[in-house]
């Protein structure tokens, strides 16, 4: 029994240790994030030259979306505050793309073994959709709010106008607009 015990206990030491990644530090300052994680830029940077999407507004959006952890997921819901019902959704990794989502970009892009907790995937996702989004919507790809919005609600609760009963998501777009103006800035500077 007391094996039994210490080898629970050690199981459960050992998958504590392989939590959830950490964020870069600073991660109000572009060049601080790329020198910590080089991998971002060049992941992005293939990204712009794929599809067209600046890095500055990639950058924001995934800053808005997973704060640069790569095995990010959305809160668990909880019912009378204590049991676990699940997640809120089944956004997931960088690009918190949705399970659905993240199927369709698979099979358009030809790879099942993308992974969301990728850089260089989630980048490359992140194209995929924005591009089609300009098709469907017409917003810029340098647009980085309205492509937010987008991002966000989908396509056709863009459309729609879903987000204008929502004060606190065009908060959340102005925010992603402003950040990455500001990473434009920043990286226009780095060495």
């Amino acid at each position: 029994m007391k094996k039994l015990i210490l080898a629970t206990m050690v199981v459960a030491f050992v998958a504590s240790c392989g939590g959830k990644s950490k964020a870069p530090r600073n991660l109000d300052n572009a060049c601080s994030i790329v020198r910590q994680q080089p991998k971002i830029l060049s992941a992005m940077k293939k990204t712009e030259r794929k599809w067209n999407v600046p890095v500055h507004v990639q950058m924001a959006i995934i800053h808005q979306e997973s704060k640069f952890v790569q095995d990010a997921r959305t809160p668990m819901k909880y019912v009378l505050g204590v049991l676990p019902m699940g997640r809120q959704s089944s956004a997931y990794g960088y690009a918190q793309a949705l399970d659905g989502t993240w199927e369709e970009y698979q099979k358009s892009e030809g790879s099942r073994r993308s992974k969301r907790t990728n850089i260089r995937h989630a980048t490359d996702f992140m194209g995929w959709y924005m591009n089609q989004t300009n098709e469907v919507t017409g917003i810029p790809l340098h647009d980085a709010r309205n492509q937010y919005l987008a991002y966000h609600e989908g396509r056709t609760g863009y459309l729609r106008g879903s987000y204008k009963s929502k004060s606190w998501l065009i908060r959340v777009a102005d925010q992603v607009g402003s950040r990455s103006a500001m990473y434009q800035h920043q990286l226009a500077s780095c060495r």
